[in-house]
């Protein structure tokens, strides 16, 4: 049971980490948001403000994309709900 729940995790964490890769990609604030909390100094406030600065910066990445796409973005969202109760049961 503990393996199985292990490598659920793992392929969830897979997931996020190509989905973060697709945007780093596409979208260039990503990438300089990114770059820039890679080449910070490493003191815990500037963590905790480079972690809030990436998740702005990606959400409003994702709302972007999810406008110019909508009918994919609809498409992920029901597999997402999908895949949430398969995982669920």
């Amino acid at each position: 049971m503990r393996r199985r729940v292990l490598g659920d995790a793992v392929i969830s964490l897979c997931a996020l980490l190509a989905l973060l890769l697709m945007l780093v990609a596409i979208d260039p604030r990503v990438r300089i948001q990114l770059a820039s909390a890679w080449g910070g100094s490493g003191t815990s406030t500037s963590v905790s403000k480079d972690v809030g600065e990436i998740s702005t910066v990606l959400l409003s990445a994702i709302q972007d994309r999810g406008i110019d796409n909508a009918p994919l973005m609809i498409f992920a969202l029901a597999a997402t709900v999908l895949v949430l109760f398969m995982l669920r049961t």
